[in-house]
């Protein structure tokens, strides 16, 4: 212990006493890193009181799926697996009003690889009602392509018959849209209104078994008259358990360039109806859909060649066409075994009519019935067996062919 008589020294040898009996270094330090926490402390509370999160969002979403297919027609077999499909989906938000979105798909298609380009769109968030988006969008043409269509969300392995990329509706457009839902009275009402580059329409001048149908991959308009069309729906239940909706789609197909078919429309119409619903009677979630589809093409003179002849003889048909299906599926979630809950089963039935006097005249019926096991809410194991009755078509040269088949994929949403 030491004792400093503070009326003998003077305040400047106190001091010089008080550093005498303290490590200099350990001051020094202490000091040091007392300075660094209090300009620290100071600098980070002004810069968190100055920060804000970035309203900028970027992500990666899609789907991939693949499987096994075997084909039985007429006495030929066909078996192999397909598919190894890959579909990144590309989703930017600037803000809360401005978003980007863009898919791609990744294919094999025989020994190549084809890349496909979905869609790429902006969309700007007007209200809570209105929204508007412009670019290459799927089109609300009844509802089966723009919220069915992906592997991991279709309950089967394939399309009905005349949907699809090849079907006789539209399933993606260039163009601009404007759509929404509101409320009226305690239900919700959908609408969408749309402008694209319409189709074209083949009129058989390169492949003439095709005359009188229509192109809708085109991306440049071959006329200066534009597509319009639209989807209005209804919820009636406050639930939306129920959706009830009707489409149009209109517009001129012909080439402004060609006289004879400058001035040839097309009309199409589509409804579409969707109940999804869990039934505690039955113990699981009961999803009913379906869609029917119209397509009526103007009038117009084509043209086929004979063989052996050397003058092409004129000829013209009542171009109309119509597709439909309906699907019906059952899971037993309320079920007591795990294994059971996972099972949904799964039933479809579809049909598709094209003009009987066209080179492409087609009548076919489908049925198909699954069993599929979902893995988790997004993956899932698909098995099924369909039955498809073909009269006419490309592939039936003109007879009736009835196609056995059996598919086992898988389907994996991200």
């Amino acid at each position: 212990m030491f004792f400093i008589n503070t009326q003998k020294v003077e305040k400047t040898n106190i001091t010089g006493l008080l550093i005498k009996f303290t490590n200099k270094s350990y001051i020094m330090r202490l000091l040091l890193f007392t300075a660094a926490i209090l300009i620290f402390g100071n600098n980070y509370q002004a810069k968190s009181q100055e920060f804000k999160p970035s309203s900028t969002q970027f992500m990666v979403r899609g789907y991939g799926h693949s499987g096994f297919e075997y084909k039985e027609s007429d006495g030929e077999k066909e078996s192999t697996f397909v598919g190894s499909v890959f579909n990144p989906l590309f989703i930017f938000t600037h803000n809360d009003k401005l978003l980007f979105e863009a898919e791609l798909e990744f294919a094999f298609e025989g020994s190549d690889l084809e890349i496909g380009f979905e869609y790429a769109n902006v969309s700007y968030v007007v209200n809570d009602y209105t929204t508007i988006r412009m670019g290459k969008f799927l089109l609300p043409f009844g509802s089966f392509i723009e919220k069915y269509h992906p592997a991991w969300i279709n309950r089967l392995s394939n399309t009905p018959l005349g949907f699809g990329h090849d079907g006789i509706a539209p399933a993606s457009g260039i163009g601009a849209e404007l759509r929404g839902v509101f409320p009226i009275n305690g239900i919700k009402v959908g609408y969408s209104l749309y402008t694209t580059n319409g189709p074209t329409l083949k009129d058989g001048s390169i492949e003439p078994e095709e005359a009188g149908m229509l192109r809708f991959n085109n991306f440049e308009d071959n006329n200066n008259g534009k597509a319009i069309g639209g989807r209005f729906s209804v919820f009636p239940f406050t639930n939306s358990s129920f959706e009830l909706a009707g489409s149009f789609y209109s517009g001129t197909v012909g080439n402004k360039e060609s006289p004879l078919y400058e001035n040839v429309g097309a009309s199409l119409y589509a409804v579409d109806f969707n109940y999804v619903k869990l039934l505690s009677g039955i113990k699981g979630i009961v999803d009913v859909k379906g869609q029917y589809n119209y397509s009526k093409v103007d009038d117009a003179t084509y043209f086929e060649l004979e063989e052996g002849e050397t003058d092409p003889e004129a000829y013209t048909f009542e171009n109309k066409s119509n597709a439909f299906y309906t699907q019906l599926s059952y899971r037993p979630t309320m079920a007591g075994s795990e294994f059971i809950k996972n099972l949904e089963f799964v039933g479809r039935y579809s049909t598709l009519n094209t003009p009987e006097e066209s080179e492409w005249a087609e009548e076919s019926t489908q049925t198909t019935f699954g069993i599929n096991y979902w893995l988790s809410w997004r993956a899932l194991l698909k098995m099924s067996y369909q039955v498809t009755n073909t009269k006419g078509g490309h592939d039936a040269a003109g007879g009736e062919v009835t196609t056995n088949g059996f598919f086992l994929h898988w389907a994996l949403g991200f």
